[in-house]
């Protein structure tokens, strides 16, 4: 029997799924912030972490990196669990706290792993490798991705969700600056700024992922100057900007060596035209701890 192969889909087929996601994704979004419920804000954030934890498993074993995919599963939903729970009761009074529970966790994460492989016999380099992929999927996208919850808390104001439009400025930056790398890469796209790593991403692409960032962060500061209050003053607005975009597309980039090393193509197929859940936040890992911490570090 012959087996033929998948057939290509065309651009327009494409587009569709694409733009089917994307209303759905924001369908989703929108849904979430006009409850202004904080535990909607919290599991939505959780559920997405916990589904790139689970595709970022699936993608190295179908890459045949050897793993721990179900000590790396129940720790992350753990954790997850804790750190929403904590959120959801406690909101900003909690941020401290959690720097312990990450702390404690990344030490749960490396001494269970190793607990885990005592198991079987030494497999060569493969034991240790397993330890060493395990904790990087639970920290990079569990313990990383978390900080797009936690700054849902870190504006003080009197709303029951303080940060919900930090978080929209934090989403708004870094896809724009993914929607500006590849539109202008697609148009005038010419040098190729890492082409061992990603072939397509250009520096002409990069100028633009920055403009569009600068586009999107100083746009929204200037309609929502108050609910965005905790960004400070327009030159702190501007250099942020610029930080996020210059850490969306190191995120993007960090992904895209995951996938070479591996030889994988996407990280899931969970939205249709998109590619997986770690597809969509693989940047946000990236931007959301770095926001956090520059806003802790530097105060309004």
């Amino acid at each position: 029997m012959t087996d033929f192969p998948p057939e290509k889909k065309s651009k327009a087929q494409v587009f569709a799924s694409r733009l089917f996601s994307t209303l759905l994704l924001w369908a989703i979004v929108t849904v979430v912030f006009v409850s202004g419920n904080v535990w909607a804000f919290v599991g939505l954030m959780m559920l997405a972490s916990l589904l790139g934890v689970k595709e970022f498993f699936g993608m190295t074993r179908d890459g045949g990196m050897p793993s721990q995919p179900k000590w790396g599963l129940l720790l992350s939903g753990v954790y997850l669990a804790v750190i929403g729970w904590m959120l959801g009761q406690h909101g900003r009074d909690s941020l401290d706290s959690l720097m312990q529970v990450d702390a404690g966790f990344v030490i749960l994460a490396v001494m269970g792993g190793f607990l885990w492989q005592l198991r079987r016999a030494v497999d060569g380099k493969n034991t240790v490798t397993e330890v060493a992929i395990t904790v990087l999927g639970f920290v990079y996208v569990a313990v990383m991705f978390s900080y797009i919850a936690r700054l849902l808390f870190v504006p003080d104001l009197d709303l029951a969700v303080p940060g919900a439009w930090l978080v929209i400025w934090l989403v708004a930056v870094t896809k724009f600056t993914d929607m500006g790398a590849y539109a202008v890469g697609s148009m005038i796209g010419k040098h190729k700024m890492i082409p061992h790593i990603s072939p397509g991403k250009t520096w002409q692409g990069l100028a633009g992922g920055i403009g569009f960032a600068l586009l999107a962060g100083c746009g929204l500061f200037a309609l929502l100057p108050e609910a965005l209050a905790v960004l400070g003053s327009w030159p702190m607005v501007i250099l942020l900007s610029l930080i996020l975009a210059a850490l969306a597309v190191v995120g993007d980039l960090a992904e895209s060596v995951l996938k070479r090393s591996i030889g994988v193509k996407d990280s899931g197929s969970t939205l249709p035209g998109i590619g997986g859940i770690l597809d969509l936040i693989d940047s946000l890992c990236f931007t959301a701890p770095a926001l956090y911490f520059l806003l802790k570090l530097f105060p309004a």
